[in-house]
């Protein structure tokens, strides 16, 4: 009997996230649907991260009608999938049990089977109540475990701890760690655990090992999710199916590859070879691919690399038999877990299919893309590129101050902006922290939750004012205000409960979309009762017309003139006006 891997799909939400800036409007989605019905995927992550703001921000769509679509569509041939934070959903600060419960009751009602939680500091705490109300409203509660690795250390900042006779903390995210918190998630209820890996940052070696313990260990299914940026994401996947994970996730050959999860055809090819199945319809995904390179080509201008994979039928094409050779040898070098060999193959195969080449700038800062290229902007912004290498430094140690947070969005965009401060501040002949930002001071007082390192309480007071961890306190939390435009008869901002979500979860975004929501349904109106207006004085008109002058005479006697035509007896002079 062949063993079976299952496949997530993240082509339509963290495929276009990380490639195309989440910029797919709902005809372009909607064109893809019969396909991704037919490829009967496990499950399809098509909500959640950054859709919901985007699609409302740049698409003037609506995210809830986007899922439903999706739902009505896609059935119950594949299971869809969402992203979430946890506690604070899609924000910063904690939400209430109320919104949380909201939220997950009707992301579920809409169509989405799993709900994937994660916490940006791995706080277990953080994702309690999700687990709890996705569960409660018959969901599957995929809790995450987020991969990061330790702050790398410049040789200065080795020499300046040894000479202050302090140690730099280290091997804090080890194999061990993550197992740690993979074995609370399935004591509170998890039904599968997620490894997310959103940097690309683990190495086939690792991922191998983390697989293997963690099935060991934990009993529901795991799934392994990753990035391509650093060079190592199609390596570090292989070596997680050999290691027996359960479920993979893969983009789509247009939406996959560079800062995007590995292709799925990649991956397909090496089961194939493994005598894997995937329960995937091959043809209807051989179909999928030419729509997908036309949406890719429209979004041309939010097209992070320009870089099309080569065209490749994996039902019919023959590959080179040097590149046969290589799916051949990545498979034995996982299996004999030879890193440096199966990452060479690896790269070899993507190359040959036309995928980006590994960011080596990634790889060896060991962070983020997205971090990465906000700092830049950051500092371009204000003139001052000249600072990026010394802000790049800065990073290790201000993520050492503030708890060693994972690199994942949120906290990688926390600890980049305030390197980038402290390389401005140093600059400027300032101290350090002179200046900083609100999200960094919550961070450190303890706002976000627990961080994996706990903050020196003196640093703490420099920072935040408070020696004492201080978490969130929902009861400051004040509700969005839902306003009545009595301009537009009386109607409320937001029109039920979905809305209103939307209103707590994006406030600045969707009071935007609301208004206008609200501005347009009114016009619309307007045109309606003024277009039924026009009918009715064309059908009065044409009735007139017609009659002799002896009715039009009894018509005005009767008391039947219309006012809303009285222009129109300007032609006829036999006429008076009432």
């Amino acid at each position: 009997m062949k063993k079976r891997l299952l496949i997530r799909d993240v082509t339509l939400r963290d495929g276009q996230q990380s490639l195309f800036a989440t910029r797919m409007n709902q005809d372009q989605v909607d064109r893809t649907l019969p396909g991704f019905k037919d490829a009967g995927f496990y499950a399809l992550e098509v909500w959640g991260g950054a859709v919901p703001d985007s699609v409302m921000r740049y698409l003037h769509e609506n995210p809830w009608a986007r899922l439903e679509i999706i739902h009505k569509e896609i059935g119950d041939t594949s299971l869809l999938t969402a992203l979430s934070r946890g506690r604070n959903l899609f924000g910063y600060n904690p939400y209430p049990d109320d919104v949380i419960e909201g939220f997950n009751r009707n992301a579920i009602r809409s169509g989405i089977s799993i709900m994937r939680i994660f916490d940006a500091l791995n706080d277990t705490d953080n994702i309690r109540s999700t687990v709890k109300f996705v569960k409660e409203n018959g969901g599957i509660a995929d809790c995450t475990v987020v991969y990061t690795v330790d702050p790398k250390y410049s040789t200065k900042e080795k020499l300046r701890a040894l000479l202050h006779a302090r140690l730099l903390p280290s091997h804090i995210f080890s194999k061990e760690y993550f197992l740690g918190r993979a074995k609370e998630f399935e004591k509170m209820g998890a039904d599968m655990i997620t490894v997310k890996d959103m940097a690309g940052l683990i190495t086939p070696g690792k991922a191998g090992r983390l697989i293997r313990l963690l099935k060991q260990n934990i009993s529901v299914p795991i799934d392994f999710h990753t990035h391509c940026t650093p060079g190592y994401g199609l390596a570090s996947t292989l070596m997680a199916i050999v290691n027996g994970v359960d479920i993979v996730d893969t983009a789509l050959a247009s939406f996959a590859g560079g800062s995007a999860a590995p292709s799925f055809e990649l991956i397909q090819l090496f089961c194939n070879r493994m005598d894997i199945d995937t329960g995937v319809n091959l043809q209807a995904v051989v179909d999928l691919d030419p729509i997908l390179r036309d949406i890719r080509k429209e979004l041309a201008e939010f097209d992070s690399t320009k870089l099309f994979p080569r065209e490749f039928n994996i039902l019919t094409d023959t590959l080179p038999r040097d590149i046969e050779q290589m799916f051949e040898l990545a498979i034995a070098y996982a299996k004999a877990d030879k890193e440096d060999d199966l990452l060479e193959v690896c790269h070899r195969i993507e190359s040959w299919f036309g995928f980006p080449d590994p960011d080596d700038k990634i790889k060896e800062a060991e962070i983020p893309g997205g971090m990465y290229s906000n700092m830049l902007a950051q500092l371009k912004a204000l003139k001052l590129e000249k600072l990026l290498v010394r802000a790049m430094e800065l990073i290790p140690m201000v993520r050492l101050v503030s708890g060693c947070p994972p690199l994942v969005t949120p906290t990688s965009q926390i600890v980049g902006v305030q390197a980038v401060n402290c390389a401005i501040d140093e600059a400027k002949g300032d101290s350090m922290y002179t200046t900083k930002s609100i999200q960094f001071v919550n961070l450190v007082k303890g706002v976000y939750g627990h961080t994996p390192v706990p903050i020196d309480p003196e640093y703490r007071y420099k920072i935040a004012g408070v020696r004492e961890e201080t978490p969130y306190d929902t009861k400051y939390y004040r509700r969005q205000d839902n306003p009545i435009f009595e301009e537009y008869g009386g109607v409320r901002l937001a029109r039920d409960e979905k809305e209103e979500l939307l209103l707590e979860l994006f406030p600045s975004v969707a009071n935007d979309f609301l208004k206008k929501r609200v501005e347009d349904t009114y016009l619309a109106e307007i045109y309606r009762i003024e277009e039924e207006k026009y009918k009715k004085i064309e059908e009065e008109k044409l009735k007139y017309d017609i009659l002799t002058p002896e009715q039009k005479e009894q018509r005005l006697l009767d008391g039947l003139y219309n006012y809303h035509w009285s222009s129109y007896t300007e032609d006829d002079p036999s006429i008076g006006h009432s």
